[in-house]
């Protein structure tokens, strides 16, 4: 029986980065993965294909509403989905060929196959062919990630209801598609087919889109998606969707009550994500998980069983890749004694539509509800130079500082690049800057983030300089 020191199961932004630190640390380690291909949803179905997609949508796009305006003439623009498709498949192939590099650059063991605990030190690995291997191991990290919700009474046949996973492969370019939820993963695939010509229908329970976020983002980002042709029917809640021919039809009720319906050809259902544990034998190990099956871990990921850890989407907060490899490191250097930490406050959200929305920190909805004076200072993009002179004059960036010491204690931004820019507030937070820091220290003009101090000095006694 192959011993190892650490054992990682799924191989997704979590998994394989805890794998690698274990690895540096000294560790004998093997990951196993139940897919041909290593890199989990992220790379595979999720954060990088969707990215792609953006990205080509987002040239298109450009070359059809600006570039004529830069002095660049085009004729019959098309849209060669097909190319557009292969393309993202080729960005996927070399992320995935990446992470088998850095398995086998950290001397990794890659065990393809489904992990099922025997006991909470042996490890069962099933592959699709041959015989299942047990394995044994001083520590076991569980990263095996999350799947798509869905809402009671609608079957997901991936067909016309479909995931993000089929949204990401369809075969042309539908004429009509209905969003089920306005978060992250929903608005960010809207607007790769909005782009292309679809005609996009969003249907939200909550009052606003991206509602865990500042309502003030939410508010613009609605806003600039109208531009591209979304219809937003917000405070409706679901109760069925239908596969109708060619098509499909969604039925609702409005905050009136009233019963309305909405057809497409085809539904995406973006409702969130639940966590995955599905044939780990988590009960073979006494590994407990709490009633929305989320593994119960403390304060360092461990679980009630000595020497299984669990990070990523299957452990309560954000399902973000980026949470779930600092929650590898972190579990990585905790079992060789070392004193990491998570700040999960400053863990930044963002979603890549056009323009892009970040944020870290305290929203001012939570503010208010904690009884925390604050001050506020904002800046918006159609005063940027910068922003100007590449025509994306939408968005703001919003500074949240405390009002007595002046610390920070959110950034909330929606524009150009927010995405790349949110890293200086989160840099700022972490090491408790305040606005006046950030107000103080230069910043290349023109830039994007000049906005970021402008907003910082909006936070000191209305110092902005060019508002």
């Amino acid at each position: 029986m192959k011993k190892y020191d650490v054992v990682v199961i799924g191989s997704g932004p979590g998994g394989y980065v805890a794998a690698i630190r274990c690895a540096q640390l000294g560790k004998k380690v093997a990951i196993i993965e139940k897919y041909d291909t290593l890199g989990g949803t992220c790379a595979n179905v999720g954060c990088i294909p969707s990215k792609a997609l953006l990205d080509s949508s987002e040239h298109f796009h450009n070359a059809e509403t600006k570039f004529e305006a830069h002095g660049i003439g085009l004729s019959n623009l098309k849209v060669d989905f097909k190319q557009m498709v292969a393309r993202k498949d080729d960005v996927v192939k070399g992320t995935v060929a990446g992470v088998s590099y850095l398995m086998g650059k950290n001397k990794i063991d890659v065990l393809q196959g489904v992990g099922s605990f025997k006991n909470a030190t042996q490890i069962v690995v099933t592959p699709d062919k041959g015989d299942p291997e047990t394995i044994e191991t001083e520590k076991t990290i569980i990263a095996t990630g999350s799947k798509p919700s869905s809402l009671p009474g609608i079957e997901i046949d991936k067909k016309r209801i479909i995931t993000s996973t089929e949204a990401l492969n369809l075969t042309g370019i539908p004429k009509k598609l209905i969003l089920i939820g306005g978060g992250v993963i929903g608005l960010e695939l809207g607007s790769v087919y909005a782009r292309l010509g679809t005609e996009i229908t969003v249907i939200e329970y909550m009052d606003s889109i991206i509602a865990t976020m500042d309502k003030s983002l939410g508010k613009e980002l609605q806003r600039t998606l109208k531009k591209i042709g979304f219809k937003f029917n917000l405070s409706h809640k679901v109760t069925g969707a239908v596969t109708k021919g060619n098509g499909v039809v969604v039925s609702a009720k409005n905050k009136k009550g009233e019963a309305v319906e909405f057809e497409a050809d085809y539904c995406l259902m973006a409702v969130g994500r639940k966590p995955y544990t599905d044939g780990l034998g988590l009960e073979n190990a006494g590994v407990e998980v709490d009633k929305r099956g989320m593994i119960a871990t403390n304060d360092q990921l461990e679980t009630n069983v000595a020497g299984i850890y669990a990070i990523g989407d299957v452990v309560k907060g954000a399902m973000l890749a980026h949470k779930a490899e600092e929650e590898g490191v972190f579990v990585a250097e905790s079992i060789v004694g070392q004193k990491p930490h998570i700040n999960y406050n400053l863990i930044p959200g963002v979603i890549y539509t056009w323009p892009e929305v970040a944020a870290v920190g305290q929203t001012e909805e939570q503010l208010k509800e904690a009884g925390i004076a604050y001050k506020s200072g904002s800046f918006q993009f159609r005063a940027s130079g910068r922003a100007r002179a590449s025509m994306d004059l939408d968005g703001f960036v919003k500074i949240l500082a405390d009002k007595e010491t002046d610390e920070i204690l959110g950034v909330h931004m929606i524009g150009p690049r927010a995405a790349d820019m949110i890293a200086e507030g989160v840099v700022a937070m972490e090491y408790r800057a305040s606005a006046e820091d950030i107000a103080r220290f230069c910043h290349a003009h023109p830039t994007f983030t000049e906005a970021i101090k402008e907003a910082a000095l909006g936070c000191t006694a209305d110092r902005a300089i060019h508002a």
